[in-house]
């Protein structure tokens, strides 16, 4: 993680989330810089029930302390804004506003680490890591009454495993994560590549006349 935050990258994130009947899916793509707290993603939101329909789509510009989301028919232009530390988790297996350095966090804390073995990722080698994610891991930084939820699934199944996957290249960067909560017939896994490490990104704030302060956020699109 350390050495992935002196970088930059291409982020191409796939969450899949099933309930036993319906799969949705939420996509992520765009450019992140650590170092320069910067960053643009583009959230779109698809089901079985949406195929060859216009999905719902969401725009993200990260800039220092502040994330900014837009795009939405209804706001006519105009920018949503929040501050990027006090954003919270609503869902489980998703970063506050689709941050990917939260990503970046959750694995960090995975435990019970073994090596599986060496891999091809976005062409390259490298090698690849599985564990476990601690239950403060998997609830770090989620909204209170997402918690009562996950605390009340572990004491009616018992105990509930989350499986981290971290891929490493040669530069020891992480080049792709994978977070699994298996259910059954049902959920939760987020896939997120990480590709052209050191790559510019560029991403402006947008006008202040045309944003608009939201203290709290939630819902599919920013998760």
């Amino acid at each position: 993680m350390a050495a992935t935050k002196k970088s930059s990258a291409r982020i191409d994130e796939r969450i899949e989330i099933g309930d036993g009947t319906t799969e949705y899916v939420v996509s992520i793509e765009g450019d992140f810089d650590w170092v320069g707290a910067r960053g643009r993603l583009a959230v779109s939101l698809r089901n079985a029930a949406t195929a060859g329909k216009t999905s719902p789509r969401m725009e993200e510009i990260f800039d220092g302390d502040t994330v900014y989301m837009g795009g939405f028919a209804e706001m006519e232009g105009s920018w949503g804004s929040i501050h990027r530390n006090r954003a919270e988790a609503h869902y489980v297996l998703r970063a506050p506003m689709n941050d990917p350095e939260h990503v970046l966090r959750q694995v960090a804390l995975m435990r019970r680490i073994s090596k599986v073995g060496e891999e091809a990722v976005n062409g390259a080698p490298a090698i690849h890591y599985r564990g476990v994610l601690t239950d403060d891991a998997v609830t770090l930084r989620m909204a209170k009454d997402m918690r009562v939820k996950i605390d009340a699934a572990r004491e009616q199944l018992g105990a509930i495993t989350v499986y981290a996957d971290a891929w490493i290249d040669r530069n020891g960067r992480i080049v792709r994560t994978r977070l699994d909560w298996p259910m059954g017939a049902a959920g939760v896994k987020a896939t997120m590549n990480l590709a052209d490490h050191g790559k510019p990104v560029r991403a402006k704030a947008p006008d202040p006349g045309k944003v608009v302060p939201m203290p709290n956020l939630g819902g599919p699109l920013p998760g």
